[in-house]
């Protein structure tokens, strides 16, 4: 039986997904108007979008929040619903949306939960649950922030939380790892340049130990085991890396 759609736009960019945008696509199903921007994938991310019946777009690539942006604005439904190839959009959660894009005394956004899976165990402390994002919003009341990296939903309006997730698999392994710490911090120097900070080895040094002692410690992190570890110094050499750059 064919799934019936409802009116609703999705923004996902892509570069590269032929792995894991498939199953994205799968889970959004249920939205009459999917709009993928592709900034050059080599692989078959293109293509399989085309075969879901997406409306694709090829665009340099300008930034994170810039790129989600462009994504948007090509949207056609009142309501925008923002998800990454790495994610999915469980039975439970469509239902939610389904019910508040369908309810005229809505908010202007929501907020989802976010489980974030890391070697298949869901990551629950250091700061990764609940990991709250705002996600789906009506169209003339959300941006995205003008972020190289770390961009979010700024929201003219009232946003109200869901209480059913959005699934995320944002680490395949170890060397996906080392390639996003390369370009995070490339792309976390340059919003901080941007934004006038300085930097010093001194400085470099105390934030990364502030990242893994918050991560590791107050948010505890621990408790996730050799997977919370990973994380926590993960994070702590991305921001060494983060202010090495900028200075």
């Amino acid at each position: 039986m064919t799934e019936q759609k409802i009116q609703l736009s999705v923004a996902i960019i892509t570069k590269n997904e032929e792995e894991r945008l498939p199953d994205c696509l799968k889970s959004v199903s249920f939205a009459d108007d999917i709009v993928v921007v592709d900034s050059g994938s080599t692989d078959k991310t293109v293509e399989i979008a085309k075969e879901f019946g997406c409306r694709v777009l090829v665009e340099e690539w300008k930034g994170y929040g810039p790129q989600k942006n462009s994504a948007v604005q090509k949207c056609r439904n009142e309501w925008v619903l923002i998800v990454d190839a790495d994610e999915r959009i469980p039975d439970d959660t469509k239902k939610e949306i389904k019910e508040v894009i369908g309810n005229p005394e809505s908010a202007d956004a929501y907020s989802f939960p976010r489980k974030n899976f890391f070697h298949g165990k869901w990551i629950k402390h250091g700061g990764w649950w609940p990991d709250e994002v705002v996600r789906l919003f009506r169209k003339d009341r959300g941006k995205i922030s003008n972020r190289n990296v770390h961009e979010a939903v700024e929201v003219n309006g009232v946003t109200k939380r869901l209480q059913t997730p959005i699934v995320h698999y944002p680490i395949k392994n170890i060397e996906e790892i080392l390639k996003k710490i390369n370009s995070y911090s490339s792309l976390g120097a340059k919003d901080l340049y941007q934004a006038g900070q300085t930097s010093s080895i001194f400085k470099a040094t105390m934030h990364s130990l502030s990242a893994l002692v918050k991560t590791y410690f107050l948010k505890q992190g621990f408790r996730d085991g050799k997977e919370g570890l990973i994380i926590a110094f993960s994070g702590a050499v991305n921001t060494f890396y983060k202010y090495v750059k900028l200075m």
